[in-house]
């Protein structure tokens, strides 16, 4: 089965949406672009959570520790393990692989406990702060140290989910599990973790209320807002980061009062939903766009019509569709746009769909054109493989004629094959229903599947 863009739950065969989940569901592929925020374990009303974030600060402390006792390298070395969390596939790489952090950034980092003397003394409360003195600190770090020193809880999470949703595990052998009790890491053999399918590589499923687009406490949000630049320069405009940190190095108060009001104002602090709708009134003003486009291709009408059509569909099928991707694809020397959308089978229609044409993906083709060619129907027809399934639609200006209808009539009866056709009027039904919220716009496309198969031979 060829899946574009696979995740771990359609590659299983679970139908469950992500909207319906606990867990950010993985890619296979690619890393999710949210990152683990240490502080919203801090903030959050769930005492195992912040239970969560006292042992993660009670392991970097512990590291300080270590390092001002003189056992400098043990503490290097358990940094750096903790560095990168493969397993959990979160941040912004393509290959799901990250960089440890190296020697010399480690001890640059647990330094702090030596030349910031409020560090060496009572801790850190919240181990982000090291953004504030060391360069090269990203998200991704921050992301990846949370999720490795909590690795056994979300190890243990990872299995309840499984379990709860059937997805299949295997044993596996995790190299760096971070032990509390002896305050190291150690590999742990035997641990039931899902699976990439091809590399066998271990996943780690994350809850979402952990994630978010970047952490509540930052350096880009401290410089923009609270950062006393006048005091650092003259030349604001021209400082650098390096005079930043140099200066919060010897002036931590400044950063303890901007922490200070980060935990005052901690009710702000939300998680970040791994797809969010977009707003009525963009909807709106994208069919505009879309209504007074030309069809063809002149001044790149094609294009202006693919890029409001891309953010609509996704808003408009949400929760009912999980989102896959943009897809460019060449057919006959034509260039072909494709919304790729994940079957999640939560509704009837849905599951129908997937039960008779094997659609474990959903394929909208677009194609800005006055009339529809028999050309574009068999491309769409061409493209809809076994491993794609044999539902597709075609988004269009206007309605087919009547030789195109009766092709797609002839591909149901047959190759029982279904191409339905959504026109502007159709797009337009569904941003009413997506405004009015009075029933979903997926039905515009189960009204349109119904008309067609009515229309074909029984």
């Amino acid at each position: 089965m060829v899946l574009v863009n696979p995740r771990l739950t359609d590659y299983f065969g679970i139908p469950t949406p992500q909207a319906q989940l606990d867990f950010a569901i993985p890619f296979f592929n690619e890393d999710i672009p949210l990152y683990v925020d240490p502080f919203l374990l801090w903030a959050s009303p769930s005492q195992q959570d912040q239970a969560l974030h006292t042992a993660v600060i009670n392991a970097f402390n512990q590291l300080g520790q270590l390092f001002l006792r003189g056992e400098q390298k043990k503490a290097v070395g358990t940094l750096i393990a903790a560095s990168e969390c493969d397993e959990v596939g979160l941040g912004a790489s393509a290959t799901r692989k990250g960089k440890r952090l190296g020697k010399t950034k480690a001890h640059e980092i647990l330094s702090l406990f030596k030349t910031i003397p409020q560090y060496g003394s009572a801790g850190f409360r919240h181990f982000e702060e090291i953004q504030f003195f060391i360069d090269g600190i990203s998200k991704d770090r921050i992301s990846d140290i949370t999720c490795s020193f909590t690795k056994s809880f979300l190890v243990d999470y990872t299995i309840e989910q499984c379990h709860r949703h059937g997805i299949p595990l295997r044993d596996h052998t995790l190299p760096h599990v971070y032990d509390y009790r002896k305050n190291e890491f150690k590999p742990e053999g035997g641990v039931q973790l899902p699976f990439h399918p091809d590399t066998r590589a271990p996943l780690i499923l994350v809850p979402k209320r952990w994630l978010r687009f970047g952490p509540w406490i930052s350096y880009d949000d401290y410089f923009q807002e609270h950062c006393p630049q006048d005091d650092i320069s003259h030349e604001a405009d021209k400082l650098e980061r390096v005079d930043v940190l140099n200066f919060n190095r010897a002036n931590y108060n400044v950063v303890d009062a901007y922490i200070r009001e980060k935990e005052r104002t901690f009710e702000d602090c939300k998680n970040d939903p791994l797809f969010t709708q977009i707003p009525v009134i963009s909807a709106r003003r994208k069919l505009t766009a879309i209504k007074k486009l030309p069809s063809g291709k002149n001044e790149n009408a094609d294009r202006e019509y693919e890029k409001p059509i891309g953010d609509l569909f996704p808003s408009l099928l949400y929760p009912q569709l999980d989102f896959a991707a943009v897809q460019s694809r060449t057919d006959s020397g034509s260039l072909v746009r494709d919304l790729i959308f994940y079957n999640s089978q939560s509704d009837p229609f849905l599951k129908g769909i997937f039960d008779d044409y094997a659609s474990r993906q959903l394929v909208f083709e677009l194609k800005n054109v006055r009339e529809v060619s028999r050309d574009h129907v068999n491309q769409l027809n061409a493209y809809m493989t076994d491993s794609l399934g044999k539902f597709g639609v075609l988004v269009t200006r206007n309605p087919l004629t009547g030789a195109r209808k009766q092709r797609t009539i002839d591909l149901w009866s047959g190759q029982r094959r279904s191409i339905i056709t959504l026109t502007d009027a159709d797009v337009e039904q569904m941003v009413e229903l997506f405004e009015s919220k009075q029933r979903l716009p997926i039905d515009v496309i189960k009204k349109k599947y119904i008309e067609f198969r009515r229309d074909c031979p029984s």
